[in-house]
């Protein structure tokens, strides 16, 4: 397996993972937006994506946002998306993509990098607890949707 950061010139290969993506949460296929919505991000220098390749074929990928720590004064990072291709699941594609994000991540010398998942996520949480990351129930986190 290979993890390589999306550039200008690889951002083709992500989209129709991004769009599956966006497609497992209910969302219509968009295969133009979601180009657009990637590309967007990679020329604003607005998140940074890793995808991951089983013999040059791209299988999955995760997408970190930057965010910073006031009151730390660091940079920290949210992992606001992963997702890997129905057939290369439980052959450790996510379990890289993740270690991958924590090593960009720390070398970044980032504050934290956070996550959230649905409470019903039992298969993703196991691995997010696998990789040392940790429920944190010392704060509340508050929404507000439009």
């Amino acid at each position: 397996m290979k993890i390589s950061i999306v550039t200008k010139s690889t951002i083709g290969e992500v989209v129709p993972l991004f769009n599956a993506y966006r497609e497992f949460y209910g969302q219509p296929s968009d295969i133009t937006k979601a180009e657009q919505f990637i590309q967007e991000r990679v020329e604003n220098g607005e998140s940074i994506i890793f995808l991951a390749y089983q013999e040059q074929e791209p299988v999955g990928f995760a997408q970190l946002f930057p965010i910073f720590s006031s009151v730390a004064m660091k940079r920290a990072f949210i992992l606001n998306d992963l997702f890997v291709a129905q057939h290369a699941r439980k052959q450790g594609v996510a379990q890289a993509l993740m270690e991958q994000c924590s090593a960009y991540c720390q070398q970044e010398a980032a504050r934290y990098m956070m996550l959230e998942t649905a409470k019903d996520n039992v298969n993703a949480q196991q691995l997010y607890e696998k990789l040392g990351m940790t429920i944190d129930e010392s704060v509340y986190y508050y929404s507000i949707y439009w």
